[in-house]
């Protein structure tokens, strides 16, 4: 990936920021989209999140990108909660959900579906385990594209 530097650099400066503010540092993302940057950084804490932590985080972080200027090309700064239909992107997001409803979107056709939904039951480096109606599947890692919570299946 070829932002990987910059953003491990953001989140070296951001995460300390968010967690100093009493918020969890959820998730960071740096992408393009239709030819325009976006920083976006996802905050949660057992309250909720509402506009005001967004705008009182948002404030925090600007003032420190402004500072440091990590980024060389022109951006928009985005904070806001990661939502009810969270992505699980790391293994502490996994292990934070075992057991919860989710849903498992495929790079590629697996057991005849691009989608999965069931219940996370356990994963490791190699694979996610759920359970979908009675039946347990095991899912490659390398065939997953997006892992999200779901509501009640």
């Amino acid at each position: 990936m070829e932002n990987e530097p910059l953003i491990k650099t953001l989140i070296e400066l951001i995460k300390p920021l968010v967690t100093d503010l009493n918020y969890e540092f959820y998730h960071l993302e740096f992408v393009e989209e239709d030819n325009e940057n976006y920083l976006r950084v996802y905050i949660d804490n057992k309250d909720g999140i509402g506009l005001k932590d967004c705008e009182i985080v948002s404030r925090k972080i600007s003032s420190m990108l402004d500072e440091e200027d990590p980024i060389e090309v022109g951006y928009y700064l985005e904070v806001s909660s990661p939502g009810v239909f969270r992505t699980l992107f790391t293994d502490e997001h996994l292990s934070k959900y075992i057991s919860s409803n989710i849903a498992i979107k495929l790079k590629q056709l697996f057991l005849g579906h691009r989608k999965l939904l069931g219940t996370l039951v356990d994963f490791d480096k190699e694979n996610i385990f759920i359970k979908s109606g009675e039946e347990e599947i095991t899912i490659p890692r390398k065939i997953i594209d997006a892992i999200t919570l779901e509501g009640d299946l």
